[in-house]
């Protein structure tokens, strides 16, 4: 199995099957970014240090203009895409393997958890995973200890409140907050 055919299974939302290669695949991948987020997350890095390894994570080049301050964590780390200067307060939890696209400008505040994979509801396949990817747009201020569930998109302007839990959509330049998010107010300001 190829990383490219992994991220073609994914993209589609097909189930991951437990026990399967892609499953077999995909643990295997999150070994190496075990490794790497280790890396990041054991003693001080710099800033320049911490890009380095994000670029190894991802397997593709991290802008001068992002900031992530350890610990940060990815258990899979090739399907993470981060725009320019976006900036990853302390202990975010990532969980990419469905994929992960953080626009331009955005903030994510400290302990926020990203998820894109659910499990099957069947419990007799409960093993088997199914991938959703999550969408951050442009201009995106995310609060700290939010949780966004897989298939979600964020649209460009909006804010989340700390503490949400986001199930659904969030419309552009909209403010949401509460468990689960609901839209409180328009931001005012027009992306």
């Amino acid at each position: 199995m190829e990383l490219n055919d992994f991220l073609g299974h994914v993209s589609t939302g097909a189930t991951i099957e437990a026990g399967s290669v892609l499953h077999d695949f995909m643990h295997q991948a999150s070994q190496d970014a075990l490794r790497v987020t280790a890396e990041i997350n054991v003693g001080y890095r710099s800033p320049e240090e911490v890009r380095a390894l994000l670029a190894r994570l991802t397997g593709r080049p991290i802008h001068e203009s992002i900031v992530v301050f350890p610990p940060f964590y990815s258990e899979f780390g090739k399907n993470l895409t981060i725009g320019e200067r976006v900036f990853i307060n302390i202990g975010c939890r990532f969980q990419d393997t469905g994929g992960i696209i953080i626009g331009d400008d955005s903030l994510i505040g400290h302990g926020c958890t990203i998820t894109t994979l659910n499990h099957s509801p069947d419990p007799y396949r409960r093993g088997d995973m199914i991938p959703a990817p999550v969408t951050i747009g442009r201009r995106v201020w995310i609060g700290a200890s939010v949780t966004i569930v897989p298939g979600v998109t964020i649209g460009d302007g909006s804010i989340v409140g700390a503490g949400a839990v986001v199930t659904r959509d969030v419309p552009p330049d909209t403010i949401v907050a509460g468990v689960p998010a609901r839209v409180i107010r328009d931001t005012g300001f027009h992306t």
